[in-house]
C-alpha cells in the first residue's frame, strides 16, 4: 500500500522547506494536530528528537509554531501552538519550514555518534545498549565490562580520525531478508526492530559502519567537525556510558 503521506525527511535530509497540503486537523486534549501530504519535519525515534519549525498558510501568510511531530497510526503528524485558537483547514495550501540549525545539528551529532559505533564495534566488539541525542551533544551506552580515562581518549582520537577521512554516508533501504543477511547490521543488544517491518532503512558511513537505522543524517563526515568526550561513567557491570559534544568544523 502505498503511505498517504509523502515522510521526505526519510530521503533527504536537507529538505527544509517544501510546499503542500493540509490532510487532516484533529485535537490530541488542547494540542492541535495536523497531517500533511507531505513533510520534511522528522517525527522522532532512535533517541533522536522530533523536529520543530513552523508551518505558513500560503493564502493569506498566517504561521502555525510545530513544536514537535510525532508518528500516530502509522501518520507522522505536526503538534502546532495555535494561542488564540485558529488552525489550518483540511485542504490549505501551506509551506513547511523545518528549524533548520536545530535539525542539522541533529544530523551531525547522529552521525558522530554512529562513527563512535563503528569506532566500538570494529576495534572493541562491544554492543550498544543505549544511546539518546540532542543538538550538539549525546551519549551512548555500550557492553563493556571496564572503561578508563585512556581508554575513552584512545576512543575519542579514533573517531576524530575517522570524521576527518571525510567518509559518505549513505542512505539504502533494503527487503527485510537483505537487510538481515547483513552481519553485524543490528549493533544493539536487543533488536528493536518489529517483526511487521518489511523494508529496513540502512545507514552506511563507508568504510567505517552500516547499520539500520531510521534517523537523519550529514551526507559526509567531514559535516561532523569533530567529537570531544565529556565524561564516562558505569552503568552497570557490563553497561558503561561515553558523552560526547560536537566540535565545530574548521573553517
Amino acid at each position: 500500500m502505498t503511505p498517504r503521506v509523502d515522510e521526505v525527511c526519510y530521503r533527504d535530509a536537507y529538505a527544509r522547506r517544501l510546499e503542500t497540503r493540509v490532510l487532516e486537523v484533529a485535537l490530541d486534549g488542547a494540542a492541535p494536530l495536523v497531517v500533511l501530504d507531505a513533510t520534511a519535519f522528522y517525527p522522532g525515534g532512535g533517541g533522536q528528537p522530533s523536529d520543530r519549525g513552523v508551518i505558513l498558510r500560503s493564502a493569506d501568510g498566517r504561521s502555525w509554531t510545530v513544536r514537535s511531530a510525532k508518528r500516530v497510526g502509522g501518520e507522522i503528524v505536526h503538534e502546532l501552538e495555535a494561542p488564540d485558537g485558529e488552525l489550518p483547514r483540511a485542504g490549505d495550501l501551506v509551506e513547511v519550514d523545518v528549524e533548520w540549525a536545530r535539525r542539522y545539528a541533529l544530523m551531525r551529532t547522529h552521525t558522530a555518534l554512529h562513527a563512535l559505533c563503528g569506532v566500538v564495534w570494529r576495534d572493541y566488539g562491544a554492543q550498544v545498549t543505549g544511546g539518546n541525542m540532542e543538538p550538539g551533544a549525546g551519549r551512548m551506552d555500550f557492553e563493556f565490562e571496564r572503561m578508563s580515562g585512556d581508554l575513552v581518549g584512545e576512543i575519542e582520537a579514533k573517531v576524530n580520525a575517522e570524521l576527518r577521512a571525510s567518509r559518505d554516508v549513505r542512505v539504502n533501504v533494503l527487503p527485510r531478508a537483505e537487510a538481515f543477511a547483513i552481519p553485524d547490521l543490528i549493533r544493539t543488544k536487543v533488536n528493536l526492530l518489529p517483526e511487521g517491518i518489511e523494508q529496513i532503512r540502512t545507514i552506511e558511513i563507508v568504510g567505517l559502519d552500516l547499520q539500520a537505522d531510521g534517523g537523519t543524517h550529514v551526507a559526509n563526515t567531514r559535516e561532523v567537525g569533530g567529537i570531544h568526550v565529556t565524561g564516562y561513567e558505569s552503568k552497570g557491570r557490563i553497561n558503561k556510558r561515553i558523552r560526547l559534544e560536537l566540535v565545530a568544523p574548521e573553517a
